[in-house]
């Protein structure tokens, strides 16, 4: 089927379902479970199906936001969606900062070629071929593993010069910086999620008291933490090419690049711009380590330490002071200053289709929420409780709700109130209760990871420089193992205990 067909048929789609909508009783929103059935759903399947099958992110996400304001009766979707969910803080920020800093620092690395120097620098000792620039990528991503967005931009524009140089294919890349972001920062959680997940858990049950109940137990959950395991494990076998088995996708990607050398496929649409891939370092200006350390350290400084002393994140001031380092570091070596102001602005215009689909991503969370997507996918599977299976069931559930809304944490605060509850109802036990816990974190994560319409799987393709549905294609096998392998060990781990 063309592409003509397949566009041609999801707007029929969008026909019949205002027909439905305007015609009959249908779409009700159900006020004691506070969604609208089924169709609570329909846009981010939408969305995903038509992501999957034309590889258009953009206009896919544009039609699942414009389903789901046919249901809710919401048609102007610019004023009920699109302005609150750009105009929204969290977007503010990703905009400002994980996009227009990470865009500006990338440029000006573009122009001092500080990054791509310290890669070589340190690489060089490490790097000597493919598997090993592969390996140096995975220890990056574990050393940047403080939280998914900020991993993927510092691990991803950190080691893309050099994997480029050896012949790393950006979905290889692409995969690693994303499967050492999340699942790392849930194995080693010095960050703001466990306060995160404390506060969404406290007087759900018994074992949860107090918010640092909460906390302890997403500690003492790590050892369980079968997904973000076994996704860690599988990124270092694919790394070091010891992965029996990488999925077709991944395979024929490994094949090109070491028989053609090319990164991408061809027809690929990379989400950063060609001119942030290219180094164009004046004349007379030398590249140093301390062009990228600087800003780095400022960056780690800045954001990092603050948490360890008085317990908060400076994410926001952390990002614009790194860009404001690079440029004084740049100028003190001599740099023009019009030509260090060229960088940053290049650099924010090369992420700008990054914006657009990240926008449209939040939006469309905005849109599934409004519809109780997420409360409905519970409702609709509360009734195939199988004690041992439950740990498993929580997995997939939450997987399929990160995957189809494009969030962790926003799937933590919709199911976390409800599954403890219910998890304690079936078996009070702490050990159960805490394999209940672990599987929903570690689903959320995974289905988060895979989610073409997550800002991690975004700002992972953006930041190596991948097509993001090629990305998406050749992570999601992998991804999909692992969610397997950990399900089947939450349910052997049950049937034993229990």
């Amino acid at each position: 089927m063309s592409k003509w067909a397949k566009w041609s048929s999801f707007f029929l789609l969008l026909v019949a379902i205002f027909l439905v909508r305007e015609y009959t009783d249908l779409l009700v929103f159900n006020q004691a479970e506070q969604n609208y059935g089924f169709w609570s759903i329909v846009p981010a399947l939408l969305t995903l199906v038509f992501c999957f099958t034309t590889k258009e992110v953009i206009p896919s996400l544009f039609l699942g936001i414009l389903a789901g304001g046919i249901i809710s009766q919401k048609y102007n979707i610019v004023q009920q969606y699109l302005i609150p969910a750009i105009g929204s803080p969290g977007y503010g920020q990703i905009l400002l900062v994980y996009l227009w800093c990470l865009g500006g620092l990338i440029g000006l690395w573009t122009k001092t070629g500080g990054a791509h120097h310290f890669a070589r620098l340190v690489g060089k000792r490490i790097v000597k071929g493919r598997r090993s620039a592969k390996f140096f990528a995975y220890l990056m991503g574990l050393l940047f593993h403080q939280g998914g967005t900020i991993s993927t931009i510092l691990a991803g524009s950190t080691v893309r010069p050099i994997c480029d140089e050896k012949r790393v294919s950006h979905e290889e890349l692409s995969y690693i910086i994303d499967s050492t972001a999340s699942p790392v920062a849930k194995i080693l959680p010095f960050n703001v999620w466990p306060i995160y997940v404390g506060g969404l858990v406290v007087g759900t049950i018994p074992l949860f008291p107090t918010i640092d109940s909460g906390i302890n137990f997403f500690f003492r959950a790590i050892p369980v933490s079968f997904y973000a395991w076994i996704a860690i494990i599988m990124t270092l076998l694919l790394s070091v090419e010891k992965l029996p088995w990488y999925g077709r996708k991944m395979a024929r990607a490994m094949k090109r690049v070491q028989e053609t050398g090319k990164l991408n496929r061809d027809g690929a649409s990379p989400l950063i711009s060609k001119e942030l891939t290219v180094l164009t370092v004046p004349e007379g200006y030398r590249p140093g380590s301390e062009d990228f350390l600087i800003p780095i350290g400022v960056l780690l400084g800045v954001a990092i330490a603050p948490k360890l002393i008085v317990g908060k994140l400076f994410i926001s001031e952390a990002f614009f002071l790194a860009v404001l380092s690079a440029m004084v570091v740049a100028l003190y070596k001599g740099m023009k200053l019009k030509t260090v102001i060229e960088g940053f602005v290049n650099g924010c215009k090369g992420v700008t289709v990054g914006a657009i689909i990240l926008g449209f991503a939040v939006t469309l969370g905005k849109v599934s929420e409004s519809l109780g997507a997420a409360s409905y996918i519970i409702s609709a599977t509360s009734s195939i409780i199988v004690p041992v299976l439950l740990p498993a069931i929580f997995l997939a559930i939450t997987l399929f709700i990160a995957f189809s809304t494009g969030t962790s944490w926003g799937t933590y605060a919709v199911v976390f109130p409800i599954a403890m509850p219910l998890a304690y109802a079936v078996n009070p036990d702490p050990f159960y209760i805490l394999l209940c816990f672990s599987a929903i974190t570690g689903g959320a994560t995974g289905g988060d990871q895979c989610s073409p319409i997550s800002d991690t799987t975004i700002l992972s393709s953006l930041a190596t420089g991948s097509d993001l549905m090629d990305h998406v294609l050749t992570q999601l096998p992998l991804a999909g193992i692992a969610a397997v392998i950990g399900a089947t060990l939450y349910t052997l781990v049950a049937a034993f205990y229990l």
